[in-house]
């Protein structure tokens, strides 16, 4: 099994490198299949046209840029990141409860301002759905005793999600493109 963090680090970098270049990285795909138990040869086939498309795009700083923007604006406007440096295991959980509740409420409307996400499969978790075959495996993933070829029906565990639309502002001219939030000095 995969760390924690390995795998904290492994969520983030996924969605962005989905989100603006539209691949998984190429040593996350690496990392993943040779933790991978049994990979079956068409899952593994998948795998290396994946890894090979991802080695051969180059990374553009744009991309990286467009990363931190989003940052930015979950800080700025949720302070998201702030709430996710500090250590809150001493806080409790009432208090900890209504800070969650504001930034919650914040970062939803940044995502709603700049994001349009749209679930991956419409119907209603915990109902039944039918995976097809020929589905994209990037999109769902199937869990539990999985076994047979597709069509196979299981329950909705959980919607997905995928961006369907962007619309970030214009990125400053310049440097500071790689700050998430500046440090701010009150001068007495």
């Amino acid at each position: 099994m995969i760390a924690l963090s390995l795998r904290l680090s492994f969520a983030f970098r996924c969605f962005f490198a989905l989100l603006f270049k539209g691949n998984i990285p190429a040593e996350v795909l690496q990392t993943l299949s040779s933790c991978a138990p049994q990979a079956s040869p068409n899952a593994a086939a998948r795998t290396t046209v994946a890894a090979e498309r991802a080695g051969t795009e180059a990374s553009s700083a744009d991309a990286l840029d467009r990363a931190v923007q989003i940052l930015a604006l979950l800080q700025r406007d949720g302070r998201l990141i702030d709430f996710l440096e500090e250590d809150v295991s001493s806080y409790p959980d009432g208090q900890l409860g209504a800070a969650v509740r504001t930034i919650h409420s914040s970062c939803r409307q940044v995502l709603e301002r700049y994001l349009k996400l749209e679930p991956i499969l419409p119907s209603d978790e915990d109902h039944p759905v039918t995976v097809p075959a020929g589905f994209d495996p990037a999109a769902i993933k199937l869990v539990g005793n999985v076994s047979g070829t597709p069509p196979i029906r299981g329950l909705l565990r959980h919607r997905g999600w995928r961006v369907s639309e962007v619309t970030l502002p214009s990125l400053p001219h310049g440097l500071g493109r790689s700050i998430v939030a500046p440090a701010e000095v009150e001068v007495a």
